[in-house]
């Protein structure tokens, strides 16, 4: 899906039990990114108020991250704000396909800007923004909707951590921190909001896109739909022309004629132009979670991997048209929902 994340190298069964919610088989999984370096590592440093080993993994994150930081006059406020963007276009990022991680503490978000240790996420399917999947969420915290707010409090646990290295004493570093801080929203939204036009086929930002676009997400959430389907569905040319509307758009009527009237602003209508940007951000198939316990059952249980390679194989090209997968791009039937997943997931 082009989104910065860890990727797994190898998983190895270990033959012995692991005691979660249930016993469930061992394993050791190998996972490969830009680095491990979390906020919690800064945090473990300054919570010894080891300033010398602070110092040298800050150092050591702007070699490996983000070098332009050296050259900067503060080079670790420079750090801050290159970590702080990275961080806001990553949840952006999240958010725009549906993502939800599950368990973002501060030891779970990488200096790197990557996605790491996202055991218990889950993509939503049908919109609602406290939407939680994560057994151990019991409050919602990390729900769905709470994300960019959490990705900020963890941001200023880093700025915290790093105030010592902004200034000679903390009532100078504060405010110099906040400073930073407060670049977090901006940034999220110029990112989020520019997705969010792209999945709509808007290339031109106009006044009136902020409402348009928020209207479509509250009949989104009216009409209970599924976040996937609905911007694959806007992806079409009956959807764009008003001549040929997919069904699960019936109760977008409304909104839909705005949508076209703000269409017929931009400078290339042409539609199969759009369609085919539209289809570009607007994926068709995701790890729907119905299909992945499925998969993980069927290879615990009878060490079955076929489902495994088929999903993998589908959502490994999640843009394209794939005829013959259409039950891998069907939201799950009442029966089939997943209320939970968990850290094994």
């Amino acid at each position: 899906m082009g989104i910065p994340t860890t990727r797994a190298l190898a998983a190895v069964v270990t033959g012995e039990q692991v005691m979660r919610e249930t016993p469930l088989p061992g394993a050791v999984i190998t996972r490969v990114a830009a680095s491990h370096i979390r906020v919690g590592t800064f945090q473990f440093f300054a919570a010894r108020q080891d300033i010398a080993g602070l110092r040298l993994l800050a150092d050591y994150a702007i070699a490996r991250h983000y070098p332009a930081a050296a050259q900067a006059p503060a080079p670790y406020l420079a750090l801050l704000e290159q970590v702080i963007a990275a961080q806001a276009d990553l949840v952006a990022q999240w958010m725009l396909k549906g993502f939800i991680h599950g368990v973002m503490n501060t030891d779970n978000m990488a200096i790197s800007g990557e996605t790491i240790d996202y055991g218990p996420c889950a993509f939503m399917e049908q919109y609602d923004t406290a939407t939680v999947f994560s057994f151990i969420d019991e409050r919602g915290r990390y729900a769905y909707g709470n994300q960019p707010s959490m990705a900020l409090w963890n941001l200023t646990r880093l700025a915290e951590a790093l105030l010592p290295l902004l200034a000679d004493d903390e009532e100078q570093a504060v405010p110099v921190a906040q400073q930073a801080l407060g670049t977090f929203e901006g940034r999220f939204q110029e990112t989020y909001l520019a997705g969010l036009r792209a999945k709509l086929g808007l290339t031109a930002v106009q006044p009136e896109d902020t409402g348009l676009l928020r209207s479509l997400l509250e009949t989104m959430q009216a009409e209970e739909a599924d976040f996937t389907q609905t911007f694959r569905a806007l992806s079409s040319e009956g959807a764009i022309s008003g001549e040929n509307v997919p069904e699960s758009l019936a109760g977008f009527g409304p909104w839909m004629e705005r949508w076209r009237q703000r269409l017929a602003q931009e400078s290339d209508n042409s539609v199969s132009t759009r369609v085919a940007a539209m289809k570009q951000v607007n994926p068709a198939f995701i790890p729907r979670n119905h299909l992945v316990e499925a998969m993980i059952k069927a290879a615990v249980e009878d060490s079955d991997f076929a489902q495994f390679e088929e999903l993998l194989a589908v959502c490994t090209r999640p843009y394209d048209d794939q005829p013959g997968k259409e039950a891998y791009a069907r939201p799950a039937q009442a029966s089939e929902r997943v209320r939970y997943t968990f850290c094994g997931t």
